[in-house]
């Protein structure tokens, strides 16, 4: 076995952003382990550490040579190889050339089966690890992608990166590794904290790195997160107190620093009569500051910093932080208070010079739109007087907010702030926190809106906006979904299966109705195809990330169960009945799929009793019998029920094969047969097309 030794291969940087600092760390490991690999030299594992100033590398047992190795390759035969003359033919050429040799260079030899074959022998001797070091590290660095993010020439004329690089150290066990990039040559140094511990420091050998790069005042990201962690948790601890920290904000302060001190600032108590989310997006998209609630969820004034300078300066920092997060603040409870001046209906009719979409108008007829759109959502629904009027109300004012200071600063409270302008202006709670929900759910897993008429006024947002997009010919494709569109309809049908229980075909209609009395022209019965396909499709594939069987979802797909809560039953009942007697539910299904591939439907389904055999009667006492518990069990939404009196016809179905050649010579009791698989057929119409489940 050959000698091994760890290596190391640091890339130090000025501070990079969070987001790529956080893709290139994706990259690395793959990028050392496949430059390795090609160049065949034997490695470990391979593990990454960073910081905002560093990218580097760990790769154990490293090989110090790659493998001498000699390969035999066989090829065409030597009759083939050959000619009668003894002659090269263009197979032994062609076999010899993608190897770089000759014909001549060929050995001619007889193999274990007897036959005589012409061979390729290749011999590759063994090379030292500090040159393939070198070219892996120097092809790795301009192979690092930064999505979002340009690379430039900083000072250098050739080589890119996407901050200026000041060090590379590169050490292959004691030995520096010669890399060479942007007019910058390694060697075995690194930095550290630039306050603690600025200038540069000695690695004596790989082994050493990271207890150098933690004497330098220099932390892993794991370890930076465990202590900012330990030092919330102590917060929460000490106050009484839970520290917000969301993912993407937690992880971009766990690369903003080195060397972390959790700290503690208060901002003042004015600031907690203005809204709890503008002001804290503004201490976390401004200033990474983690707001904290206490016990009964209210804001607190306690605020968390995580600060990458010196703990003994930590009263000054949290001082200057406090500063900070007082200007930010007043600019919040300015927009705040000055748009509690304006009437909402005021600033409903400046939507008018808000556009929403070029073909589709302003954002002003969207909010008209909705208002239409909600009270037909409210009739499909069965829902009473009450919340009809609501979620018209708030419709009407939903989209006002848009146009105020502080949604206008703060982007992503729109709603939250029209339901406190809506409760200022003394509207009912249920409007207020209709127009509060209105954008839910807005990703996968997020909430849906708590009342009904906020569900019902998401509902008309949403299939307006899918509705519109589809009359002007702009649905999503593969690559491109500027609208959000399949997220939308998510959203419609889960609101739809599990708060308002109605279908979405009348109100699609509805919201393309809309389109047309605003003057846009389109074929409508087209377009609501197009559209109800869609959603049908958006909920095919929901069922299917509910692990619904492919066939069971084409099956039910099939047929005219279309309202999504009885889609979803109608999916799972199938599947129950397929689990509990799997052979059964499968000939059933097969001798559907054979009925259906028989049956013709310009025969109609009348029978004539006196052209049948005791199959067919059977058969057509039993596809009766099924057609009324079936109506019955629908009537009841009774789903397994239903599948239950299906499955019953399963006996009769297969004695009606077993005894019956259906295609018989006589054409009055041929037409007969197949007018009773239509009848059979029937039963089934408008369910599930449960061939689909046919084994195939």
């Amino acid at each position: 076995m050959a000698n091994t030794r760890d290596f190391l291969f640091e890339l130090g940087v000025e501070e990079m952003p969070s987001a790529p600092l956080n893709n290139a760390v994706k990259q690395l490991v793959s990028l050392m382990g496949k430059g390795l690999d090609e160049a065949g030299l034997a490695h470990g594992a391979i593990r990454v550490i960073s910081s905002p100033r560093r990218l580097a590398v760990l790769v154990s047992d490293v090989a110090e040579a790659t493998e001498e190795i000699h390969s035999v390759l066989r090829g065409p035969s030597a009759k083939i190889a050959f000619d009668a003359e003894g002659n090269p033919t263009k197979a032994a050429e062609g076999f010899a050339r993608r190897f770089g040799l000759t014909a001549s260079e060929l050995v001619r030899r007889e193999d274990a089966d007897g036959t005589e074959y012409v061979f390729a022998e290749q011999n590759t001797p063994s090379e030292p690890a500090l040159p393939i070091l070198t070219r892996v590290c120097e092809g790795l660095i301009p192979s690092i992608q930064w999505p979002n993010y340009r690379s430039q020439r900083w000072g250098s004329e050739h080589a890119t990166f996407v901050r200026p690089v000041r060090w590379i150290c590169c050490l292959f066990g004691e030995e520096v590794v010669p890399v060479s990039f942007a007019d910058v040559v390694s060697g075995n140094t690194t930095r550290g904290h630039r306050v603690l511990s600025p200038g540069e420091h000695l690695v004596a050998s790989t082994d050493a790195y990271e207890d150098v790069l933690e004497s330098a005042h220099v932390l892993s990201a794991e370890r930076r997160e465990q202590v900012i962690r330990e030092g919330i948790a102590k917060v929460e601890s000490e106050l009484g107190v839970r520290v917000d920290t969301p993912a993407k904000v937690f992880d971009e302060v766990v690369n903003l620093c080195e060397w972390p001190t959790v700290l503690v600032g208060h901002f003042d108590e004015e600031f907690l009569n203005v809204p709890s989310e503008i002001i804290c997006e503004s201490m976390l998209s401004n200033q990474r500051y983690f707001p904290t609630y206490d016990a009964e969820g209210n804001l607190t004034r306690a605020f968390v910093v995580v600060s990458n300078g010196d703990p003994k300066a930590s009263a000054t920092v949290i001082d200057g932080n406090e500063r900070v997060v007082r200007a930010r603040l007043y600019d919040a409870k300015f927009f705040y208070v000055e748009d509690l001046k304006v009437d909402l209906e005021v600033f409903r009719e400046r939507l008018a010079s808000v556009g929403f979409q070029q073909k589709l108008g302003t954002v002003l007829q969207k909010s008209d739109r909705m208002e239409d759109l909600a009270l037909a959502i409210a009739r499909e629904a069965h829902l009473g007087a009450h919340a009809a009027s609501s979620a018209q109300r708030a419709a009407h004012l939903a989209k006002a907010d848009l146009v105020s200071s502080a949604v206008v600063e703060f982007t992503s409270q729109q709603g939250v702030m029209g339901g406190y302008y809506a409760i200022a202006a003394g509207e009912e709670p249920e409007v207020a926190a209709a127009i509060r929900d209105h954008y839910r759910p807005r990703f996968a897993g997020d909430d849906l809106p708590e009342g009904i008429a906020g569900c019902i006024v998401a509902v008309a947002d949403k299939l307006d906006t899918i509705a519109g997009m589809f009359a002007i010919d702009e649905p999503p494709t593969g690559s491109k979904d500027p609208f959000a569109l399949r997220r939308s309809a998510i959203g419609v049908l889960n609101i739809l299966r599990t708060r308002l229980k109605c279908g979405y075909e009348a109100i699609v209609d509805a919201a393309l109705e809309g389109y047309l009395e605003q003057g846009l022209e389109f074929d409508k019965d087209a377009v609501a195809a197009s559209v109800c396909a869609f959603i049908k499709g958006r909920m095919a594939q929901m069922a299917r990330d509910e692990k619904v069987s492919a066939d069971t979802v084409a099956a039910v797909s099939d047929g005219d169960v279309t309202v999504p809560v009885h889609f979803f039953e109608l999916a799972h009942a199938l599947e129950e009945a397929r689990a509990n007697d799997r052979e059964a539910f499968t000939n059933l299904a097969t001798a559907y799929a054979r009925a259906a591939h028989l049956a013709d439907a310009e025969l109609g389904i009348e029978v004539d009793r006196n052209l049948m055999g005791d199959a067919e009667l059977a058969l057509l006492d039993a596809t009766d019998a099924a057609r009324d518990e079936v109506a019955s069990a629908l009537d009841a939404r009774d789903f397994k029920a239903v599948i239950a009196a299906l499955a019953a016809l399963r006996g009769p179905i297969d004695a009606f094969f077993d005894d019956v050649m259906v295609m018989d010579e006589d054409l009055a009791v041929r037409e007969n047969r197949l007018r009773l698989l239509n009848r059979f057929e029937s039963v089934f119409a408008g369910i599930a097309n449960i061939g689909e489940m046919a084994r195939k």
